[in-house]
């Protein structure tokens, strides 16, 4: 697929994936989340990317769902707006089900404002950084909805469940410092090198074993919902699946070597 409304860049195994509709402030059309789908499906299926930076082009990081789209739901025949609510539903939940379940870390640079689904998007990525013009808000709320692209999942994990309901009732505007001061963002920086701070920490954090890191990160995933008998023992079967992976047993030997050279020393 050819990217219009996106940018997506490959460089040493990093993937740097910017929403690229800086005069709607990156508002997710249906074009665009087809764009979207199609990089993340590209990214997360790719065995030599080994992790994700998400970004905004221009001023913003995403002003969430696009207004016109909106508009055309609610101006479709009554007999037709619940069915195609749903169907859009579908694809929003699939995209942020890519995003949160990618078998690498992600991290997401917000540049500006995230509102809306813009704030899910952000949510979705394991690592959120921000400049100091980043800000987030649940504005759901001013257009007579809930938080739809898991913002109702992803914010009671990163604030608590009083703080969540009282940023989605509102709707209200939370800065940079306060975000991370909340624990809703991992890290503030300035809007010169965020990008590179973001890119910086995923290189980081994905220079383990790939294998460990997709089995890690898919049962931290379900953590908060399952009782510990099921957490050991989804991590004794990852452990199985590690312990026969190329990466186990070239650092082990390597241990081993060094261990030995030493011993002969």
């Amino acid at each position: 697929m050819d990217y219009q409304l996106i940018q997506l860049q490959i460089d040493g195994g990093l993937a740097t994936l910017t929403l690229n509709r800086p005069d709607k402030r990156n508002a997710i059309s249906d074009d665009m989340r087809a764009e979207l789908i199609d990089a993340l499906e590209r990214v997360s299926a790719d065995k030599a990317i080994r992790a994700l930076v998400l970004t905004g082009a221009g001023k913003g990081f995403c002003a969430g769902g696009d207004v016109a789209g909106m508009q055309r739901r609610i101006s479709a025949p009554a007999g037709e707006v619940a069915f195609n609510g749903w169907h859009r539903q579908q694809r929003v939940h699939y995209t942020q089900s890519l995003l949160h379940t990618m078998p690498k870390p992600t991290v997401a640079a917000v540049n500006g404002a995230a509102n809306g689904l813009g704030a899910d998007i952000a949510l979705a990525c394991d690592f959120v950084f921000a400049s100091e013009g980043g800000s987030f808000a649940w504005s759901y709320i001013h257009r007579g909805i809930v938080p739809d692209g898991g913002g109702m999942y992803f914010l009671p994990r990163r604030v608590g469940l009083a703080k969540a309901k009282e940023l989605i009732f509102s709707g209200r505007k939370v800065e940079a410092d306060e975000a991370l001061a909340l624990g809703l963002i991992d890290r503030r920086t300035s809007a010169e090198t965020l990008v590179a701070d973001a890119q910086a920490w995923a290189r980081e954090m994905s220079k383990g074993s790939a294998t460990a890191l997709a089995l890690g990160k898919t049962i931290l995933n379900q953590s908060f919902e399952l009782p510990a008998e099921q957490i050991f023992a989804q991590g004794s079967q990852a452990q199985g699946i590690c312990y026969t992976s190329t990466e186990h047993r070239e650092s082990v030997l390597a241990f081993l070597e060094k261990s030995a050279a030493k011993g002969r020393a």
